[in-house]
């Protein structure tokens, strides 16, 4: 199985091309076979959306499987956890320079 994955143009989000459109989700993606790249240079083309790219994937009951982990990891959405950020810089502090 080919699925067509990329980032939603105006908010940057992981979707997922189901064969009539985008999802966020991944369980929505459809096969895209040997017409992946034709079908990613269109939806580029029309702004849809931003970095499309084929991926492979096998069948499971719950829906696409990646079969890349980098793949697997955008599939299950944000990882960032906005009370792990790093504090902005104090911008009495200065800076060094070298």
């Amino acid at each position: 199985m080919k699925v067509l994955t990329g980032n939603d143009l105006p908010t940057g989000d992981v979707i997922w091309w189901t064969g009539n459109g985008w999802s966020r989700h991944i369980e929505d993606a459809g096969d895209v076979a040997d017409q992946g790249e034709s079908i990613a240079r269109v939806e580029e083309a029309a702004r849809h959306v931003t970095g499309p790219y084929v991926i492979d994937a096998t069948v499971t009951a719950d829906g696409p499987r990646p079969a890349h982990i980098k793949d697997r990891v955008r599939a299950l959405g944000p990882t960032v956890r906005p009370d792990l950020t790093l504090k902005p810089a104090d911008p009495n502090a200065g800076s060094w320079v070298i």
